[in-house]
């Protein structure tokens, strides 16, 4: 049997938790108890989350664990000395250590994560990223796994984190009826910036939206501002102050970011040579696209590809 420890910390997000639905569903579906799931924590005892329920814990004790899965937060996970230096003596002891979201900031502060890929909630990538330099932060990762690290996204991602960890130690087909059973994806296509770049460019009036929606659909053309303004049906001065107000940005970052999402997803679903990549979403040639996924991801267009190919072979 498989000993899994789930570690929270007070007011720990409680969609953590959706992932041991995972381990709970692969006993099902394999009609024996492989996974054995624990509630860890600092202290034991009742441990309140983000919600304000209390759910019991056990302290941490010398048990020997298969996996440790470290929660998240609302936030970045806060700073504590115990925590950390708990994950610090397990990562010798564990086969495989994980965090949910923000819990990867508390395996960054062990040192778990140096030298290491690894990802988190998009929102929280770069700090990650400039708080800890010697991690290989990818933000456009649903998880990712490095050696015996794994990583995960938002909360969600934790139940697709789970359910790889599931099919590496049961099979495809244990991970199919698992997926079938919680009515998932046994495996979700895309990286974060399906939503981020969404999220981050989300208007407040129509005519702002449109202009998105035209830009989406149009990205192997120029799309100088004054085509944006008309399908706007703003001026192009009008539309460029709205467009910032709206959302944050200028219209040409966003343009970039739309063309960088496209050019993403074509990279690491397709085969395409990264020349015609860079045609068909309007960079028009490689180098410039090469700049823009420097800018966005910190790595370049090929190591992309080569992330998402190795990935899928995990």
């Amino acid at each position: 049997m498989q000993r899994i420890g789930f570690v929270v910390f007070p007011d720990f997000q409680m969609m953590s938790l959706a992932a041991a639905s995972v381990f709970e569903f692969a006993n099902i579906e394999a009609e024996e108890d492989i996974y054995d799931v624990h509630l860890l924590s600092e202290t034991g005892g009742p441990i309140r989350n983000s919600i304000g329920l209390a759910m019991q814990t056990e302290p941490f004790n010398n048990l020997v664990f298969d996996t440790l899965i470290v929660g998240g937060a609302t936030g970045i996970a806060p700073s504590r000395p115990g925590l950390v230096a708990f994950m610090q003596r397990e990562m010798n002891r564990a086969r495989r250590i994980a965090s949910i979201c923000t819990g990867a900031f508390v395996l960054a502060e062990a040192g778990i994560l140096d030298g290491r890929r690894a990802t988190t909630h998009w929102f929280y990538a770069r700090d990650l990223r400039s708080g800890f330099p010697a991690i290989k932060v990818e933000e456009d990762r649903i998880f990712i796994v490095d050696g015996s690290v794994w990583t995960s996204a938002g909360m969600t991602a934790g139940v697709d984190l789970a359910l790889a960890m599931v099919e590496k130690d049961l099979g495809a087909d244990i991970a199919r009826l698992v997926a079938k059973s919680l009515v998932i994806y046994h495996r979700r296509a895309g990286g974060q910036s399906q939503f981020s770049t969404l999220l981050d460019l989300e208007p407040k009036s129509d005519r702002i939206q449109s202009a998105l929606v035209y830009a989406k659909r149009n990205l192997q053309t120029a799309l100088s501002v004054e085509q944006l303004a008309e399908a706007a049906h703003l001026s192009p001065r009008q539309f460029s102050r709205a467009f910032k107000a709206e959302t944050g940005q200028s219209p040409a970052k966003a343009v970039e970011n739309l063309r960088v999402e496209a050019a993403r997803l074509m990279m690491e679903q397709g085969r395409l040579p990264i020349d015609t990549v860079a045609q068909e979403t309007g960079f028009a040639d490689r180098e410039r696209m090469r700049r823009a996924f420097l800018r966005a991801f910190g790595q370049p267009p090929q190591v992309i590809r080569r992330n998402a190919r190795e990935a899928a072979l995990t």
